[in-house]
């Protein structure tokens, strides 16, 4: 079954980085997309990232644009997540996903927190 393993996540200055990685298992991983969603509290959940399945194409929300990186290794079935510039409302649970089959597959999520 697909499974996603969240990492990487912490507590973190404002205008630090954080690297999230997210290993994938269950599935042939090199041939989706793969995406980071962020769920904030109080707040639904929001979609961050997207990387195509061979990593040609990116896209971004507006409110991460130049400060963050996805980047995948299929050879390794993993995703990840470079968060630079880090800010306090970045501060969320970050969530790996798919859609396979019409259905989405969720991680249990790793929570970034941005604080002084």
């Amino acid at each position: 079954q697909v499974q996603f393993v969240e990492s990487g996540g912490g507590l973190v200055q404002p205008g630090g980085s954080l690297r999230l990685s997210c290993a994938a298992s269950g599935f042939y991983f090199s041939i989706y997309r793969m995406n980071w969603y962020r769920q904030a509290p109080g707040k639904e959940r929001e979609l961050v990232a997207s990387i195509s399945s061979a990593g040609g194409t990116r896209n971004y929300a507006d409110s991460v644009k130049g400060r963050f990186t996805i980047g995948r290794v299929n050879a390794k079935n993993t995703v990840y997540l470079q968060m630079n510039s880090l800010k306090p409302e970045d501060t969320a649970v970050y969530y790996c996903n798919t859609i396979k089959d019409g259905m989405n597959f969720w991680g249990n999520g790793t929570l970034v927190t941005v604080s002084s």
